[in-house]
């Protein structure tokens, strides 16, 4: 493990697969302020109220009383602070004259003693004056046992300013210097100069350092936090409750962390900063913070700059490091609101209408700092003002309310805060997506965004500095003597850096001819790279990282105007000093280049630009020691360009000859760059590859994510040259070359994506991968801070991997050119000749024989030939082998076969990628033997609900709930035994899913609740989750929907996976798969399908190590998945800690799947994986042949469980002592393989559960609906009955009629109820999910405002949402409901009298809605139903929109710039039918009568002049089909037959765009 290897006080140290640094958390984040600066100290009782009022968006782990943190930081206390310390004899000086602040020390009086006098003495030699300690008084009673044992004792530290300071900001600066310079010294031992004699020498530790931490030293500001629980917080500090204790502003934070390990220090509020998301890029702005400190000098640091050395204290969390950086530049001259907009800047590159003058200031600022990237809402505050901004894609809640009584209120959630009267509030508000929100108590006003960052970009000229300085790389000259192809060396390249026939073929090709990314399908079943006896390339040792949970992933294609791939190249300046010359850059629109451009940049003779060609080649007869040499020459001569002024290094290998062979591209990337960086000068050079190896997205992705800056590919532009000339490509050169950079960084963009990063420049060298099969000495050197948990290759081995390509391209004895070939490669698709494959011919028919005959002894010929893998390795469990340390017990006494498959599934393939024959012998077969069958993401027919007449049933018994939503409504949820979250696919992590219009059938569009031949959309990321509490809300809202189904969450294996998972099961998830990296797919690109993820044995042995380590595992049934072939493969997984075991591959080659890999294409010659009528005739699967593969796979399982001594599954679960490793001593890459992490068994009590034991606590019997509704509705749950009900409603009250519209569906089925049936009115703020899949019959009417998810999967329900009577705001022009409103809806009404925020509607599939005006990306992927708009939309409207139909009154005239034209039409309403004009005016009208809406009122009481304004938003796929069904409905046909023919027509009509 090549991470950080301390821990945090209390934590346990790095072991077995887990390490501190994959830590993550999320919260709740809020603050109150007082515009005019009047403090109370109600504003801090008001603010600890909203912290207790978001208890559920913190947590807790095994010990309740045990939180994840909570604090708040306030206006230094002056009164309360004066009075204190006067009852100890001390007078401070006047407010602003002195500096305090809390200080965490060792409650050993000895330890904190000794601490203090080093505070003491650097205060002194700071030139300040010491005045006094204060002990916090604290009430440790309340604290749980795990808070408790690491508790600190608190103290207040008080520093006297000297009085020569004059300024504020000096004083703070000094404060700021003290504070990082005791915290150094304390840390690392380093005590200040003459003050030895108080402890030893550095080699040892300083008494108690590991309790330090100092949560703010300030004469602003003071920080109150600890391992606290919301509702702690406030009985913890005494202090709170003294009526003196005033403020004007309070900030509040409440952390849900996905460990439970003690965090005293990880609670926030930081510094200057309280964060909400998280930072995905901080590895590499870490690295290169560290780079720049080296070129830092400041007139305000002066001498004391070294001081606060190293900027970035690698062991804080990622909200710590940006504080860390923050507080640097702040102190370094930068204005708070500068600062902020350089690190997290709004989407400048694509944004058509932001002002010049802003849009030069981010790019000028681009010149000197990456952004650190992720879905983040900061609050900040420096005690003068308090801020906040939100990340660019708008990925958190933050809504605000201002009071008549000047309290501005900000939180994560509205209603936090119940005794505000609601007809005091004046304006209710939401932070935009990149907006800033400033409250400016010296003006005594909120600040605008346009305003606040007008007085940044207006102070210097940047747009001019631009212009004299920025270099576009198109307006470079062209260069005299560019490379061209070197027909005779393509061959003899292309073998020197490994190219097959099945690389031109299946990966360079279609990329040349389409400008996309290939799509495979299937899993992955080839070698790991460590594994294989090919030589592989290094690219393949490294897996990417994508998000899950704890941040989402971005869709890169639907949100592009987020997305960023401009790249800078030149010398960075200093930092902390910018002027004109800092931006003296050349600007590339992305980071790879072709030859012409590249010849440009070898050329460039400007000003202040300098290349060199360095090779980057290696002895051929020196091996693993002549590489590790060639690699430190290479440094020393880029540290003597540097020297020389060089500032763009090309590194190349194009000078390949018989004695120089090429250094593996990506080993000197990463080397080259952690060395520059280690050395402070990475930034005054761009490192630029000439490389011929790297040739695909997860080449170029895992280049530029090790540093690079700009890549040319040349031998992927030779091989397509070759291509053409001999007829294999019919396109024109510079066009396939166009094709090829444009599919190869739109891949680029994808992978980062799947990270949740928006930028090139953020991901450029933030390592978003781990490796497998590397050794750590080769990692620490080359890719320092890379994850690398089971050792392997060395230097050795990677120069030999490079070197037997080498020598097969210069080979000893001369070889016709008619005679050299390319090598077949075989990893696609399998070939007799290529990359191993375990389903292979021989292997795919001894199962089809053995399930078709129900031979046992046939089946176990197939089974030696996976088992067995001593000539073939392929996975970590082939080097796994059983240890006899138990007694063997007769076969007998091990629990039956039957009992054993009720823990068997089948996988989540959806109906829509699999035939419905397949689909339903699957179900029929797992209801059979008491599994369970999953439906995937695709719904089920609810006539599956209903038994067969043979006894047998076609329901699957897991009702999976992925990011399309499709089919998800209430009647589904109700008949679902186990809902599965799908949070990421191991085929696919990180991204969406697309099901072209060519394969919607009517039958798939029908239980899809969709349009057939209409494309649907999987957004990457689930809209309601974009972090640990997001999740922990849908969990709660599915057991709302089905309170008897188990939730199970759906995580791929990656490093970290373990961490995420206690997370979730914190979240209270009843059930975690961990699934493989190599499992299938109906369609993926093939980057994800071969370099995404990691093996199942990985994620899963990490995830129960860690779920023991916090105790966490007795609460959660653990699952695994992922090409699982074998009973053998199933007593690995138990051992590691699976309890459950999913099988999807074997399967459906047991019911005739033969592997072609083509199911994208729907030509699936056996009928397994297309909906093609004619192909699907030929299914020939039966539910017995899956019914002998799952009790083939039993009873292997038993005749293991026997020979390892295990009677039950639950007794041998987690017994890792049972496995050992295989040693592969034969094998000339694996024989460094290490599997000693994955066999660690944590040390833990024996009262630490080893399997699931407990059932999760969801809170239900404390919802609305157990305490109230239920009741109330019972007679019209029961017979029918209307029933009216008015209640008071609050923030905590989530998921409101959830329970009460699951128990209508089981009652009334699918149709529900008559409309208003049940009518509930509601007053005040409604928490998260108001009516989410409740079912016709269900009205809901709420006098007040909402939170996010207002309608999440509304299943015929009808909402309506107005403002109190007599408010004071405009109804219209502020916000009442949150974020992702009606997402995944399938049917319903909704009236909302005000604005809705981001992504209102998104995949919306058939509810009918009026309102007022919604946020970026209204209506994104929305596939039905109906949308007016009647006011402001935000950016990006109709993103990914294929149905339905949205009307937009434009009230500004500036729709059509917000508009996403890609997918949809626009017409002027007034152009349309009457139909259409008389369906929206009536709506209209309805929406007044129920809502009182004024704006409504206004638009009808002027109607022919208002009628202009709207237009019509209708997307070109769904207008094309409803016009082919007009057409088919003119010829008389009606219903099934109808919408056959229609689909028929719409595939005939030649200008449909397939698949969108």
């Amino acid at each position: 493990m090549s991470v950080s290897k301390t821990s945090p006080l209390g934590w346990p140290a790095p072991q077995g697969l887990w390490d501190p640094s994959h830590e993550k958390d999320a919260c709740g984040v809020g603050f109150i302020a007082h515009l005019k600066g009047k403090r109370s100290h109600d504003i801090v009782l008001k603010t600890l109220t909203m912290n207790e009022n978001m208890d559920h968006r913190g947590a807790s782990g095994s010990d309740p009383a045990t939180g994840d943190g909570a604090g708040m930081l306030v206006q230094i206390p002056d009164k309360f602070l004066r009075k204190e310390m006067a009852k100890k004899g001390i007078t401070l000086p006047p407010e602003g004259d002195y500096g305090a602040g809390l200080v965490f020390l060792s409650p050993e009086p000895s330890e904190s003693d000794v601490a203090k006098r080093v505070f003491e003495h650097v205060i002194h030699e700071e030139g300040q004056e010491f005045i006094g300690w204060r002990h916090v008084p604290v009430k440790s009673g309340i604290l749980g046992k795990t808070s408790g044992r690491y508790e600190p004792a608190i103290f207040q530290l008080f520093v006297g300013k000297d009085p020569a300071i004059t300024d504020p900001n000096e004083f703070e600066r000094k404060l700021y210097i003290i504070r990082r310079r005791v915290a150094y010294a304390i840390r690392n031992n380093e005590l200040p100069n003459g003050y030895t004699d108080v402890h030893g020498n550095k080699s040892s530790s300083f008494p108690g350092a590991s309790y330090l931490y100092i949560p703010n030293l300030s004469s602003q500001t003071m920080v109150y936090k600890g391992m606290l629980t919301p509702c702690q917080l406030a009985e913890y500090f005494p202090d709170f409750h003294d009526p003196d204790f005033e403020s004007a502003l309070a900030l509040m934070h409440t952390r849900f962390s996905t460990n439970t390990f003690p965090s005293w220090s990880r609670a926030h509020p930081n510094r200057f900063i309280a964060h909400n998301g998280e930072i995905n890029t901080v590895m590499g702005n870490a690295n290169f913070m560290k780079a720049r400190q080296a070129l830092c000098q400041s007139e305000t640091y002066g001498e004391d700059i070294s001081r606060v050395f190293p900027v970035i204290n690698e062991d804080g969390s990622d909200s710590a490091r940006f504080d860390n950086a923050l507080e640097f530049m702040h102190f370094g001259g930068y204005d708070l609101v500068h600062a902020m907009m350089m690190m997290i800047p709004e989407p400048w590159e694509r944004h058509t209408t932001m002002n010049e003058d802003k849009k030069a200031f981010y790019e000028f600022h681009a010149c000197l700092m990456e952004p650190w990237d992720g879905p983040a809402s900061i609050t900040f505050s420096d005690g003068q003002m308090i801020g906040a901004v939100l990340d660019r894609n708008g990925l958190r809640p933050s809504r605000y309310y201002v009071t008549e009584d000047d309290l501005v209120i900000m939180a994560s959630e509205v209603g936090v805060v119940p005794d505000i009267d609601p007809l005091t509030v004046v304006e209710k508000g939401r932070l935009r997506p990149g907006r800033m929100f400033l409250v400016d108590m010296k003006e005594g006003r909120i600040v605008p965004d346009e305003e606040v960052k007008k007085r940044v970009y207006s102070a210097k000229p940047y747009k001019q500095w631009l212009a004299d300085n920025r270099v576009f790389l198109k307006d470079l000259p062209e260069a005299k003597a560019p490379k061209t192809v070197e027909e005779d060396r393509i061959l003899e390249r292309q073998i020197a850096f490994g190219y097959t026939y099945e690389d031109l073929r299946m990966l360079l090709g279609p990329t040349a001819s389409t400008g996309v990314q290939p799509i495979g399908s299937m899993g992955n079943d080839t070698p790991l790279a460590v594994l294989s006896e090919k030589p592989k390339h290094l690219y393949q040792y490294f897996k990417q990282i994508f998000a899950q949970v704890t941040n989402p992933a971005l869709d890169c294609i639907r949100e592009e105007l987020v997305t960023a791939t401009e790249t800078f190249l030149g010398s960075e300046g200093n930092l902390l000093q910018p002027g004109p010359k800092s931006c003296r850059m050349i600007r590339l629109d992305h980071p790879i280049l072709d030859n012409k451009q590249l010849a440009k940049l070898r050329e460039v003779s400007l000003d202040g630009f300098k290349a060199i060609t360095l090779d980057a080649l290696f002895p051929a007869d020196q091996g693993g020691e002549g590489l590790d040499a060639a690699f430190d020459a290479l440094c020393a001569k880029a540290d003597k360009a540097i020297e020389e002024g060089f500032n763009l290094l090309i590194i190349s290998d194009r000078n390949i000859d018989a004695k120089n062979a090429a250094m593996p591209t990506l080993l000197v990337m990463g080397g080259l760059h952690h060395y520059l960086v280690r050395a402070g000068s990475r930034t005054k050079v761009s490192i630029i590859l000439e490389t011929g190896e790297a040739r695909e997205v997860h080449h170029f992705s895992t280049l530029i994510g090790y540093g690079a800056d700009a890549i040319n590919p040349y031998m992927a532009f030779d091989s397509i040259h070759r291509m053409i000339a001999e007829n294999m490509l019919e396109i024109d050169f510079d066009k396939a070359v166009y094709n090829f950079l444009k599919g190869s960084i739109k891949g680029v963009v994808k992978t980062m994506a799947k990270m949740g990063i928006s930028t090139v420049a953020s991901y450029r060298g933030a390592q978003i991968f781990e490796t497998i099969g590397l050794g750590t000495e080769l990692v620490e050197k080359y890719f320092c801070g890379t994850s690398s948990r089971c050792e392997g290759s060395d230097i050795e081995q990677v120069a030999e991997e490079a070197l037997i390509r080498h020598r097969e391209a210069f080979p000893d004895r001369h070889i016709d050119a008619e005679d050299r070939a390319l090598d077949s490669g075989g990893v696609f698709q399998w070939r007799s000749d290529g990359e191993f494959h375990l389903f292979n011919p021989e292997t795919i028919h001894l199962l089809q024989k053995a399930v078709r005959t129900g031979s046992y002894e046939v089946y176990k010929q197939y089974a030696k030939k996976i088992n067995d893998q001593s000539e073939n390795l392929s996975t970590l469990r082939g080097l796994m082998k059983f240890r006899g340390s138990r007694t063997p017990v007769p076969i007998e006494e091990v629990e039956t076969i039957e009992t054993i498959m009720k823990r068997f599934k089948t996988g989540a393939m959806s109906y829509g990628s699999i035939s419905q024959e397949a689909h339903e012998t699957l179900a029929i077969a797992m209801n059979r033997i008491g599994g369970k069958s999953n439906t995937g993401e695709g719904g089920e027919d609810p006539e599956r609900f209903k038994p067969m007449a043979n006894g047998d049933s076609k329901r699957s018994a897991i009702k999976q709930v992925a990011s399309g939503r499709f089919g998800v409504t209430s009647e589904y949820l109700v008949n679902a035994d186990e809902i599965q979250i799908k949070i990421s696919q191991g085929a696919k992590p990180g991204e969406g899913g697309e099901l072209p219009g060519s394969k919607v059938y009517p039958w798939i569009a029908k239980v899809r609740h969709s349009t057939p031949g209409v494309g649907l959309v999987s957004p990457p990321p689930h809209h309601d989750i974009y972090s640990i509490e997001d999740l922990a809300e849908l969990i709660h809202d599915l057991k709302n929907a089905n309170p008897r189904a188990r939730i199970n969450v759906k995580l791929v294996a990656e490093v970290g996976v373990g961490t995420i998972a206690a997370g979730v099961a914190k979240a209270h998830a009843d059930v975690i798969l961990i699934a493989g990296h190599d499992g299938g797919t109906g369609a993926s690109p093939t980057s994800s399908i071969y370099n995404a993820g990691a093996p199942w044995e990985l994620g899963l042995a990490e995830t129960n190590q860690i779920l023991l380590l916090n105790d966490l595992r007795s609460r959660v049934v653990l699952e695994t998945d992922g090409q699982l072939k074998t009973g053998r493969d199933v007593a690995v997984a138990v051992l590691l800690g699976a309890e459950e075991y999913g099988f999807a591959t074997a399967p459906l080659i047991s019911v005739g799947c033969l592997m072609m890999r083509v199911c994208q294409k729907n030509t699936c010659p056996v009928g397994v994986a297309t909906q093609d009528p004619t192909l699907r005739k030929n299914f020939t699967g039966k539910p017995e042949h899956v019914v002998n593969f799952m009790t083939f796979i039993a009873t292997e399982l038993r005749e293991i469980m026997a020979e390892c001594g295990f009677r039950t599954i639950s007794e041998m679960v987690g017994h890792v002592e049972c496995l050992d490793t295989n040693e592969a001593t034969a094998h000339w890459k694996a024989k460094g393989v290490d599997l000693t992490t994955i066999f660690h068994k944590p040390d833990v009590g024996d009262d630490v559960g080893t399997y699931c034991q407990k059932a999760q606590d969801h809170g239900l019997d404390r919802a609305l609906d157990n305490t109230d509704l239920l009741r109330i509705c019972e007679p019209a749950i029961k017979r029918g009955e209307k029933v009216y009900a008015e209640l008071p409603i609050i923030n905590v009250n989530r998921v409101v009629g959830t329970i009460t519209g699951s128990e209508v569906t089981r009652h009334h089925g699918g149709a529900g109820l008559p409309e208003d049936t049940i009518h509930l009115k509601f007053k005040g703020s409604a928490g998260q999910s108001l009516g989410a899949f409740t079912p016709n019959g269900m009205t809901f009417e709420l006098e007040g405002d909402a939170n996010d998810y207002v309608g999440k999967g509304l299943s015929g329900g009808k909402i309506i949402i107005y403002p109190p009577k007599g408010s004071k705001f405009k109804a219209e022009e502020n916000i009442l409901i949150g974020n992702v409103a009606f997402y995944g809806a399938t049917t319903g009404t909704a009236y909302i009298n005000g604005i809705a925020g981001e992504r209102f509607c998104v995949r919306n599939s058939g509810v009918n809605t009026v309102v007022e005006g919604v946020g970026d990306h209204g209506c994104e992927y929305m596939t039905g139903g109906q949308v007016i708009v009647l006011g402001e939309t935000g950016r990006n409207f109709a993103a990914g929109m294929s149905g339905g139909i949205a009307y937009v009154y434009d009230i500004d005239g500036q729709f059509e710039n917000r508009l996403n034209r890609e997918m949809v039409n626009l017409y002027r309403l007034i152009e349309c039918v009457d139909a259409d004009i008389a369906t929206v005016k009536a709506e209209i009208e309805k929406h007044v009568e129920l809502t009182g809406s004024a704006r409504g009122k206004a638009i009808l009481s002027n109607w022919n002049a208002e009628l202009p304004k709207f237009f019509k938003v209708f997307p070109r796929d769904y207008e094309r089909m409803l016009e082919c069904f007009r057409k088919v409905e003119e010829q008389g046909l009606s219903g099934d037959e109808a919408a056959m023919a229609a689909f028929e027509e719409n595939m005939r009509d030649l200008s449909r765009v397939g698949g969108n």
